[in-house]
């Protein structure tokens, strides 16, 4: 708990620096009528929303599951991060147009302000980074380390871009390395879209060797085979399986400690965190034909018994099945 707490501190004050950066740079493009600074303000409102969706999901990792959320309430987190996309391609669609209307008619630039304001975010992103760095273990900490580490990259260039300027007084350099952040800003997005359609279909993770996981499950002692394997992701770094196995004929004990096995096995190489396995012996259901999701249960024909059943009346006929 102590280490939840701790890295959604780091990770509130990595926010709240990297909000002082999107407003220092708005406020010198604004003034400088640099297109790159402002550029480079949009390419640092994708570190705020990365930053935003990983302190919520640490934050929210301390927030216990209830009975309306039955898996918690990580997957709040993929609905904010598809808004997010739009929003970027949005501010890439308008950094586009007005960076071509640029190079056909170049505005004054004021090189020394836009250095100065550049070098600020680099500042505030060195010390972002640095705090940071200090908990690389956690996958959201990971995330947001490489979104900082490329806004310093691009908030270099825009240094570069304002040392041109001030020395040669070349301005299309401004509108053309509007156009690269601009692209870096739509790679960021269609990344983003990408994995949350992945993660709304239930498709599996693209860290999840789906073999690998299969070949784990069927190496493990007393375990014959296995169907309807299932790997999903619950969020951006919470991962669940589901997997029926079929065992020898043993006693309940040894199944059991098959399975707290094999948990503990598939949590530790393959960060799974959430398992639901479900034993077979004398009745096993079915074997796979078609892929390792394949569901093999007619619900048609599956005969479910109520708890609030009553024996049938004195006289009437059993039924029959």
């Amino acid at each position: 708990m102590d280490q939840v707490r701790d890295g959604a501190a780091t990770m509130k004050r990595a926010l709240a620096l990297t909000c002082v950066v999107l407003a220092v740079e708005v406020a010198g493009g604004l003034l400088s009528h640099s297109l790159a600074l402002l550029a480079d303000a949009g390419h640092v409102l994708t570190d705020v929303f990365a930053l935003a969706l990983a302190w919520f999901a640490v934050a929210q990792a301390k927030r216990p599951a209830d009975q309306r959320r039955s898996y918690g309430y990580q997957r709040v987190s993929i609905l904010a991060a598809l808004v997010n996309a739009v929003t970027l391609i949005g501010i890439v669609i308008v950094i586009a147009i007005e960076a071509v209307q640029r190079l056909a008619n170049p505005q004054p630039v004021h090189g020394g302000i836009v250095i100065v304001t550049a070098l600020i975010g680099i500042a505030i992103n060195a010390f972002v980074i640095l705090g940071l760095r200090a908990d690389t273990r956690n996958l959201n900490m990971r995330a947001a380390l490489v979104h900082v580490v490329g806004d310093l990259g691009a908030s270099a260039g825009v240094v570069v871009a304002g040392a041109v300027i001030l020395l040669t007084g070349w301005l299309y350099i401004d509108p053309l390395l509007s156009l690269a952040i601009a692209v870096l800003i739509a790679f960021g997005a269609w990344r983003i879209v990408r994995e949350t359609v992945n993660l709304l279909l239930e498709g599996t993770p693209r860290e999840i060797d789906l073999a690998a996981v299969a070949s784990e499950i069927t190496g493990t002692e007393l375990i014959t085979s296995m169907h309807d394997l299932h790997v999903w992701a619950l969020s951006s770094d919470e991962m669940a399986l589901s997997v029926h196995v079929v065992v020898e004929d043993c006693p309940l004990g040894d199944a059991e400690h098959v399975v707290r096995d094999l948990e503990n096995r598939l949590c530790g190489r393959f960060a799974i965190g959430h398992t639901t396995i479900q034993i077979e012996s004398c009745h096993p259901c079915g074997e796979i034909h078609h892929g390792a999701g394949e569901h093999n249960h007619p619900h048609d024909h599956v005969m479910v018994v109520s708890s609030e059943a009553r024996p049938p009346a004195e006289g009437s006929a059993a039924p029959q099945r």
